[in-house]
């Protein structure tokens, strides 16, 4: 119910979002090889994340969360971003949705009619489980990247070798 309304309010303001973690990544102290990525690369990755969170929590496909966010890693790697920048970058994603559900899910609510004693409850649970499978999400996610990007340090020490 309301982690829905939620996701759905996510992926309609996905493209504010989006320039906000893009200005983040360009700006921080913590990630200055995404300094390198075009705003625009950097921007249509992270507002496909943002506009398929529903898909991506809702059904979670694992294969589909592997096969994005491996590519993410290898790309990521190809530009030479050092694997804690890339941590980091998802740190920064994670925390800015975290900020925006804390700063929106008393708006869905304002409109609910709900009985004495229920709203508090439900409306807790609610956050912490959404929070819960984002948390989730952004685990898989970032284990994927870490996968890909080490495949193309792997690939990189086989043709030293060779």
């Amino acid at each position: 119910m309301l982690a829905m309304r939620l996701i759905k309010l996510i992926e309609t303001h996905a493209e504010s979002l989006t320039r906000e973690v893009a200005e983040d990544l360009h700006h921080n102290e913590h990630t200055p090889s995404f300094r390198r990525i075009s705003t625009g690369e950097l921007e249509s990755r992270i507002l496909r994340l943002y506009q398929h969170l529903g898909n991506w929590i809702g059904e979670p496909n694992d294969a589909a969360v592997r096969a994005e966010y491996e590519e993410w890693g290898r790309s990521r790697a190809h530009h030479a971003v050092p694997l804690s920048e890339l941590v980091y970058a998802v740190i920064l994603t994670k925390k800015h949705l975290r900020k925006y559900i804390r700063e929106h899910a008393n708006i869905i609510f304002s409109g609910d009619v709900v009985t004495p004693g229920e709203f508090i409850p439900v409306e807790l649970y609610s956050i912490q489980e959404l929070n819960y499978t984002v948390g989730d999400f952004f685990d898989r996610a970032l284990y994927y990247l870490m996968r890909g990007h080490e495949q193309v340090a792997d690939s990189k020490r086989m043709a030293v070798k060779a």
